[in-house]
């Protein structure tokens, strides 16, 4: 009897996410609102993130919502940007760093597994670093975690990899 495996992890598509930099960027220069205007993005040091500058608080908000319509048009999710700092103003200027969220960690994976276990007892999750693996001997069971995971309200987002 063949056993049926993939990987639940916690990745982005790094092509798809300097698609989206470019295309915001070109919409913020052609956006008369925000002509004349320090607005722009920009990345972050290790380009695992953006710097939205704006003017003010809801410029800002607008460019940040620029990007969340980009990531959904990409097919991505918005769950990627990870919104929680705080802005920071300083001559007369709103800067603020959004790191991109990757990565299963502990209780992540530890929620993941008990939402599979809970639903599909036949079904075997198993955290293995910043992944979990799921095993069974049918590949419909295995459909059907996957649509459990896709339509469960998560935190973060979560892609599927390693198909066996």
């Amino acid at each position: 009897m063949a056993n049926f495996s993939f990987d639940i992890v916690s990745e982005y598509d790094k092509a798809e996410i300097n698609n989206v930099f470019m295309q915001v960027e070109r919409e913020i220069s052609n956006r008369y609102d925000f002509k004349n205007t320090p607005a722009k993005i920009e990345w972050l040091n290790d380009k695992k993130g953006y710097v939205v500058t704006s003017n003010s608080d809801m410029q800002q908000e607008s460019i940040i919502d620029i990007i969340r319509r980009a990531l959904t048009n990409r097919g991505l999710s918005a769950k990627v940007l990870d919104l929680s700092k705080d802005a920071v103003t300083s001559n007369l200027k709103t800067t603020k760093d959004i790191p991109f969220v990757s990565g299963l960690d502990g209780d992540k994976a530890k929620q993941v597994s008990k939402l599979i276990r809970d639903s599909f007892p036949k079904v075997k999750p198993q955290i293995q670093g910043e992944a979990v693996r799921v095993t069974s001997s049918s590949k419909n069971d295995l459909q059907e975690v996957m649509q459990l995971i896709r339509g469960a309200d998560l935190d973060f987002p979560v892609s599927f990899t390693n198909y066996r």
